[in-house]
């Protein structure tokens, strides 16, 4: 009697040794994958046709953040709303180049920047801190690139289009301001803003980079075209040193896609991480597995 009941204990001890491992493998596997997801990689679903071909609505991207670097949060008091982005950024492997596709958090929000944690957006960076980017007669233009930028069967469309074939509220442009009549055809020359710049600051300046100087500065700006002057907090300013580097960020489906052109600029801290794969798409549709996108690489897209 005495040995079938040390048996049992015996047995109940090595299960629940064994139990006790495979919570332990299950809480290190977890841990990895979390590390995995800050780091390394993470995987973002495609809902909208703004990238189209090159992203599909449906597709699961794989991000690599080892490429910029990952972001850190040092403050994790996340407010649905939008609120203030305290972060900083491991050193990545090289810095963002033209034409890379970039998952960012969307910034603008209620006509100012303002970070929402599980807002993301996908597009194609066409121009860096320190470029001047515009478009000519539907095409991008960028003074440090020669080569095409973004999806150019896309640009030979809207270059064919005239501006009455294009429906109103999607024509104009940011800053949408009657001085400067900017569209998704002609815009620009526009000035991509890099960390330690100083501008001088005119009424086009505070129109243009109105969002940012707000950002920065914590303060309200104004300005007035007839004096061509600018004020911050109701008093006049003349140039601005900027205190970060800002990107353009476009869609491939430049008919049809809700980009830089129409909000603005993305500060570097909200960029997320550059697309590397298609892991596997659904057709929005149906459901059904795309198999001619499972595993599809886009580095050379």
């Amino acid at each position: 009697m005495m040995e079938e009941y040390i048996d049992i204990r015996l047995k109940i001890k090595q299960f629940i040794v064994i139990l006790s491992r495979i919570c332990a493998a299950f809480v290190l596997i977890y841990i990895l994958w979390l590390l995995c997801r800050v780091f390394l990689f993470d995987q973002f679903v495609i809902p909208t046709e703004s990238m189209s071909p090159t992203l599909l609505p449906g597709d699961r991207v794989i991000v690599d953040k080892t490429i910029v670097g990952a972001r850190l949060y040092s403050d994790f008091d996340f407010d649905p709303k939008g609120g203030e982005l305290r972060s900083w950024r491991v050193r990545g492997m090289r810095q963002m180049k033209r034409n890379d596709i970039v998952v960012f958090n969307f910034p603008h929000h209620e006509g100012r920047i303002n970070f929402i944690i599980n807002n993301v957006y996908a597009k194609r960076c066409v121009a860096l801190p320190g470029d001047t980017i515009s478009i000519e007669e539907g095409y991008y233009r960028n003074n440090n690139h020669k080569g095409v930028l973004g999806l150019e069967n896309a640009q030979n469309a809207l270059h064919e289009m005239t501006d009455s074939m294009i429906w109103r509220q999607a024509l104009y442009t940011m800053p949408f301001d009657g001085h400067l009549s900017w569209t998704i055809r002609n815009m620009g020359p526009l000035y991509i803003p890099r960390k330690g710049d100083i501008i001088p600051i005119t009424a086009k300046e505070a129109c243009v980079y109105r969002m940012l100087l707000e950002w920065e500065t914590g303060k309200k700006v104004d300005f007035d075209w007839n004096s061509n002057t600018a004020k911050i907090n109701g008093k006049e300013f003349t140039s601005h040193t900027f205190s970060h580097n800002y990107y353009f960020m476009a869609g491939d489906n430049v008919c049809d896609s809700n980009d830089s052109r129409y909000w603005g600029l993305v500060p570097e801290e909200y960029i997320v991480g550059v697309v590397r794969w298609v892991s596997y798409s659904l057709n929005k549709s149906d459901g059904e597995l795309n198999k001619d996108r499972v595993f599809l690489s886009l580095m050379d897209n």
